[in-house]
């Protein structure tokens, strides 16, 4: 176990997928606020590794959230849908072990970037074990739009689909289609010059989630290409929104109270001088 000023990081076995362990970097906080978060790194499915997410693990833990910094097998490995089974896999062990780690299971969000991005809302999509909230940084959300085809999909996706690139099963992997009033509260974080997913998927998501009824909130850095909160300045701004919106939405949800106009004084009536 390690200790990064006062978080705890330790790495843990979540379960198994293809045959082999599962690994995933718990964040354990000094003083737990009693929610955790799901985080889920990207890598185009073909590279990229949970230790990319540390800076997160470590800003939440601070304040107060319990992280769980997630393994899924890459392409190289296994096809869809093995990626966003390990992503359940992970999350049953959130589930799973949230009395010994103080967490309430009514309080377990999932948050990823670029294709973790994708899978952390496809798990809130999916529903297969309830999240709080969900977040997703410069995500993929439809492989059937427009933005999609320009980028190069389906074609381009065949390293981790094999030879059924069929519109059901990109519909079936796309955010977008399981936008629904049961969607939970939703972040997207995206930039105006992200060269690889269009800033236009996320704003799409945005709007479907408001027209299905879902607290949702949308971030769109000006001049940000992809992978942005990688740089120090962009990157705690983004944990600085993370935290408000886990804040507001998972840890305390307290319901926003719109105070009613106060009523004017009572006017004495007149009176006739004696």
């Amino acid at each position: 176990m390690r200790v990064s000023e006062r978080v705890a990081i330790e790495t843990v076995v979540v379960g198994q997928g293809g045959g082999r362990d599962l690994h995933a970097d718990l964040y354990r906080p000094p003083a737990p606020n009693g929610a955790a978060v799901l985080l889920i790194h990207g890598g185009s499915y073909l590279h990229g590794d949970r230790g990319q997410l540390r800076g997160y693990g470590i800003a939440l833990g601070r304040a107060g959230y319990t992280c769980l910094a997630c393994e899924y097998r890459l392409a190289g490995e296994a096809e869809w849908p093995a990626q966003i089974d390990d992503v359940h896999t992970s999350l049953a062990y959130l589930h799973d072990q949230a009395p010994s780690l103080g967490v309430d299971p009514a309080k377990i969000a999932v948050s990823g970037n670029s294709a973790g991005g994708q899978l952390a809302l496809l798990a809130a999509g999916l529903g297969e074990w309830p999240t709080a909230a969900a977040i997703g940084f410069y995500a993929a959300v439809d492989f059937l739009g427009a933005d999609a085809r320009a980028k190069g999909a389906p074609q381009g996706m065949t390293f981790l689909l094999g030879d059924d690139v069929s519109e059901p099963r990109l519909a079936s992997m796309s955010p977008l289609t399981y936008a629904s009033p049961q969607f939970p509260p939703t972040l997207l974080v995206t930039g105006n010059r992200d060269e690889l997913i269009h800033w236009g998927e996320s704003l799409r998501m945005y709007q479907a989630l408001m027209d299905a009824g879902v607290s949702a909130e949308i971030h769109i850095f000006d001049g940000a290409p992809h992978a942005f909160d990688l740089l120090p300045d962009f990157g705690r701004q983004c944990s600085g929104i993370l935290t408000l919106f886990l804040d507001r939405h998972v840890a305390d949800p307290r319901p926003v109270v719109i105070p009613a106009e106060p009523a004017e004084p009572a006017r004495r009536p007149a009176t006739s001088p004696a």
